[in-house]
């Protein structure tokens, strides 16, 4: 079986055998006060095959049917499982890091994996076109990376008490696919690097307010 099918079958298995409210669901999602005080490491990753509902799981799912195949192309099956898994990881580590405070936090979700299989993908074909739900016109991969990273920094940044959005996790998973990438395919990244470091511009700005003004963890 094509392993981007295997992955979307397990994720969609899991997440309807363990429901949001269900025991196995609160077992295993990422929180904050499981993590660093129980020393429930699994959840690192475990968070990464339970959603919040159908929505939720086929936003997600849709998502890496539609990119997975670029990465696969790009670095092959190993290249694919690395840089998913290592996004669900580094996401959730960096959550980890910016509501170390925060023991009630929690997130469950693929998010950050698919975020670093499109990141990847974005990595490798800037202009790759990327289509959005009632936008009939592709927008190159580069100009969404740089919305989808300022927007997401912003908010990181702008906390907003009803927003439900794993902010932190998208930003680990996305970084983490575009390192991958650029570090596996350094001619690609160097007659791409002008978009790449467009697209990065945020990051920069969200690394200053982390290591510099001590704005966040």
């Amino acid at each position: 079986m094509n392993i981007l099918i295997l992955i979307i079958s397990i994720t969609a298995i899991i997440s309807f055998v363990a429901p949001n409210g269900s025991s196995n669901f609160e077992k295993y999602k990422f929180s904050v006060g499981a993590i660093l005080n129980r020393k429930e490491y699994v959840r690192l990753i475990s968070s990464g095959f339970l959603h919040a509902d159908i929505m939720h799981l086929v936003f997600n799912m849709l998502t890496l049917y539609f990119f997975g195949p670029v990465v696969i192309q790009g670095f092959g099956n190993l290249g694919f499982l690395i840089i998913y898994f290592g996004s669900i990881l580094l996401g959730n580590m960096f959550s980890l890091f910016v509501y170390q405070r925060e023991p009630w936090y929690s997130a469950i979700g693929a998010s950050g994996g698919v975020s670093g299989i499109l990141f990847a993908s974005i990595a490798l074909i800037p202009h790759l076109e990327i289509y959005m739900f009632f936008i009939p016109i592709g927008i190159p991969g580069y100009i969404f990376g740089l919305v989808y990273f300022s927007y997401s920094v912003y908010m990181m940044l702008n906390p907003n008490q009803h927003d439900n959005i794993g902010h932190a996790a998208h930003l680990g998973g996305a970084f983490f696919g575009l390192l991958y990438a650029v570090a596996n395919q350094p001619q690609s990244a160097m007659s791409n690097a002008l978009y790449i470091g467009i697209m990065a511009l945020p990051l920069i700005y969200l690394a200053y307010e982390i290591f510099v003004r001590k704005r966040i963890g």
